[in-house]
């Protein structure tokens, strides 16, 4: 009976032993796989999300890097997850240009627009509302979704 226990505990142990290694076994880094972006697409993704000049693209480390100019004039250094196609620069920019802010206020019914620029990853412009009043507008970087409006 000593032996069924002994057997029965040893059995127990080796189990959770198995068990206990795969709960703490590491997953496998990511890497790009066949369906990860080549360099075409990145260019290609990169422009339609308003980056121009493009230059030195790499795949480094897991991912494209490269230096570009942001919709909004800038230089940045960039970062693509091959895998996904996320995009993040080095600092927030903006893939709108002050036309692109300026068209989506007229057609949300603002006239007089001016004082268009990009500050601390908003957009903000001044302009006036259907009824006469002057106010400050504030939108997001890259969907211009207005997200904040105040009387001037």
């Amino acid at each position: 009976m000593q032996t069924i226990r002994f057997r029965h505990r040893l059995l127990m142990l080796a189990t959770l032993a198995t068990l206990s290694g795969a709960a703490f076994a590491q997953a496998p880094a990511p890497t790009a796989g066949k369906d990860a972006l080549k360099e075409p697409q990145v260019r290609a993704l990169l422009t339609e999300k308003g980056y121009t000049k493009v230059d030195d693209l790499d795949f480094e480390d897991g991912q494209w890097e490269t230096d570009a100019t942001s919709a909004n004039g800038e230089r940045v250094d960039v970062r693509i997850n091959p895998a996904t196609g996320d995009i993040v620069a080095e600092k927030l920019v903006s893939n709108l240009s002050e036309n692109d802010v300026k068209a989506k206020l007229a057609a949300a019914g603002y006239s007089k627009i001016h004082d268009v620029d990009f500050d601390d990853g908003v957009w903000k412009a001044e302009a006036e509302r259907a009824d006469g009043n002057d106010v400050e507008i504030h939108l997001a970087a890259n969907t211009s979704e207005i997200i904040h409006v105040e009387n001037d």
